[in-house]
Parts: C-alpha cells; structure tokens; sequence
C-alpha cells in the first residue's frame, strides 16, 4: 500500500487511513482501532509519504526508514515504542546511522517505530515507492 492514504494528525494518537474527501475535510479510520474520525481544515495533519527524517547528508523519506526496519527486523515487530529515551536512540541509530541527532529528536523516533509496529501489524509495508517526494519532518 502508498503511503499517499496513511495520515498522521495531530493530537490524535496512531495513524490513520484516508477514506473519503467531504467538503469541510475528510473521514479517516485509525489503524489502531478502526474508528472513523471527521478531520476539518483546523487539524494539523501529515501525509506519511511527505515526510523525511534528516540526515548528516540529505533528507531520507519515511518510507526508506520503514524499510530498512523491515529489513532489520525480517519482516516483524520491532521494539516498543514505550522503551527508554536511550533504547530508542541505539535502535535508531542502527537503522539510520547518520541521522542528525540535533534534528531527530526522541519523540520523532517513537513516531517512526509506532507507525512501524502498526503498519507491521496490518500488514501494510509492502507500499509502492512514489515518484520522489521528500517533506519535513515534523
């Protein structure tokens, strides 16, 4: 599946998928618990596909992240988002070693291996690689 459907919205927790445009928004169902939300245009909202992780030479995009995860873990679960400040970072760091750690912040890396552990987990990591979009990251 594109990551071009997966949101991230802000003040809610998980992610979501997009199912329909309205004239105010949109619908989005979670990932988590399969509740559909109405999104207005107040919401601050990212599209998975738009965002990149800083690194010491260029700006990776999430979805090469969440592959070389999938990599590392073969295709499982991989740690828990909860763990230690420390554990997230050295998990990190072996998966993206040069990513800018002035700029990456903990809280950026419990997204990444949240959104992972979910996408994992409904079975959507086999995503189409889109026609090069890098964005920021949050």
């Amino acid at each position: 599946m594109s990551l071009d459907k997966v949101l991230a919205i802000s003040g809610k927790p998980g992610i979501y998928e997009l199912k329909t445009q309205t004239r105010s928004g949109f619908v989005a169902e979670s990932l988590l618990d399969g509740k559909r939300i109405t999104v207005g245009i107040r919401h601050n909202v990212s599209i998975l596909s738009e965002i990149a992780i800083y690194t010491l030479s260029k700006e990776m995009p999430l979805r090469e992240v969440l592959q070389k995860i999938k990599d590392k873990e073969n295709g499982e679960q991989t740690i828990s988002h909860k763990v230690s400040k420390d554990e997230l970072e050295e998990f990190f760091f072996g998966v993206v070693p040069d990513y800018d750690e002035d700029r990456v912040y903990a809280s950026d890396i419990k997204k990444v291996v949240q959104w992972y552990n979910i996408l994992q987990a409904k079975d959507m990591l086999d995503f189409d690689a889109p026609a090069d979009t890098a964005g920021e990251e949050e």
